[in-house]
C-alpha cells in the first residue's frame, strides 16, 4: 500500500510552513489539499505558496484551473492520486497538505464518485421547480429516489439537493449507493498530522492575516480577476474573502465592513476545520502554541521515523 503524510488544520495555524520544513527533511514533495489554491490568479486571499517556496520544494495541484471553471471532488481525487503515483515513482515521499477536509476524506479513503459532472440545463430546470413550487418539492422528489441522501440535508438546502438530483438522474444511481461502495478501509498507508491551537491565538493570526493580505493587494487582485471577465459568482469568487471583496466592488459593502467579514467568516471557517478534523480517525494532533515551524517539523519527522517505516 501506497504510504501518505496529511499535514492537515485550520486556516492560519502554520500548515504551509511546517509542510516546507517537513519536506526538505524527509525528502518528500507536497500536494495542495486547498479547494481555492487551484485556480490561477487566486493568490494572495488563498494564501498559496509563493514562488520561492516552490522553487525549494515542488508543489502539485496549484493554479490547475481557470477561476471561471468549476472544479469537483472527483477531479481532486483523481488529480491527487495521479501526483502521489508520479511523485512515489521517482524516489520521493508524497505529502498532502491543506485545510479542505472533504478533499482528504476522499483521497485518503477512496470515495466512490458518478461519472457525471455538471449539468446547467438539468440545474436550471431544477432551480425553476423551486422557485415555482418551493423547495420542498424537490425534497419530496429526493426523498423518493434517494431517502438516505436526502435524510443528513436541511429540506432548505437547495443546493445539496439539487446536486443530489443532478447526480441521480444523469447516473439512476444515487449518492448513497456511491457512498456503500465506498472502501470500508484507507487506500493509503496515512499518517494524518492535525496543526492545532489556543482559539484566541489562532484569532489573532487570523486576523493579522487578513490585515496582511489587504496590504499586500487583495483588492488589486480581485479587480485583475474581475477585469479579466471572471463572473462574481464563479465558484471560485465565492470563496472566504474573494465573496467579500467582490462585494466590495461591486457597491454592496464599504471595505471596511469587507474586511470584518473576512475576519469573522475565516473565524468561523477555522472553528468548522477543527470540528471536521476532530471527527477523523487517527489523526495526530500537534499543539503549534509554542512551536516554531521547523520544530514542529522535527516533532513529525521523528514520530515518522519511529512510525511509519
Amino acid at each position: 500500500m501506497q504510504k501518505l503524510i496529511v499535514i492537515a488544520g485550520p486556516t492560519a495555524v502554520g500548515k504551509s510552513a511546517v509542510a516546507l520544513a517537513l519536506a526538505q527533511k524527509i525528502n518528500a514533495e507536497i500536494i495542495s489539499a486547498d479547494s481555492v489554491q487551484v485556480y490561477r490568479g487566486l493568490d494572495i486571499g488563498s494564501a498559496k505558496p509563493t514562488l520561492t517556496e516552490r522553487q525549494q520544494i515542488p508543489h502539485h495541484l496549484l493554479d490547475i484551473k481557470d477561476p471561471h471553471e468549476n472544479y469537483t471532488v472527483a477531479e481532486f481525487q483523481k488529480d491527487a492520486a495521479a501526483a502521489i503515483s508520479d511523485i512515489a515513482a521517482r524516489g520521493k515521499i508524497p505529502l498532502l497538505v491543506g485545510g479542505t477536509g472533504l478533499y482528504i476524506r476522499a483521497l485518503v479513503w477512496g470515495f466512490a464518485f458518478s461519472e457525471s459532472g455538471i449539468n446547467q440545463k438539468l440545474r436550471q430546470k431544477l432551480h425553476a421547480i423551486a422557485q415555482k413550487e418551493g423547495n420542498q418539492t424537490l425534497y419530496q422528489r429526493l426523498l423518493e429516489v434517494d431517502p438516505q441522501t436526502a435524510k443528513k440535508i436541511h429540506p432548505n438546502d437547495l443546493r445539496r439537493i439539487i446536486r443530489a438530483l443532478e447526480v441521480y438522474k444523469q447516473n439512476k444511481l444515487p449518492i448513497s449507493e456511491q457512498v456503500r461502495q465506498t472502501p470500508q478501509q484507507p487506500v493509503y498507508q496515512t499518517k494524518q498530522f492535525v496543526l492545532t491551537m489556543q482559539r484566541e491565538l489562532l484569532y489573532k493570526r487570523i486576523e493579522k492575516r487578513v490585515d496582511k493580505m489587504i496590504a499586500d493587494g487583495f483588492v488589486r487582485e480581485v479587480q485583475r480577476l474581475l477585469a479579466r471577465g471572471v463572473p462574481p459568482d464563479a465558484k471560485a469568487m465565492q470563496s472566504l474573502g474573494y465573496k467579500q471583496i467582490v462585494a466590495y466592488l461591486l457597491g454592496q459593502i464599504p471595505l471596511t465592513e469587507a474586511i470584518e467579514l473576512i475576519k469573522r467568516e475565516t473565524r468561523r471557517f477555522a472553528k468548522r476545520q477543527l470540528t471536521w478534523f476532530r471527527r477523523e480517525k487517527n489523526n495526530i494532533w500537534i499543539e503549534m502554541d509554542h512551536l516554531q515551524a521547523f520544530e514542529a517539523a522535527e516533532n513529525i519527522s521523528a514520530i515518522l521515523a519511529g512510525n511509519f517505516q
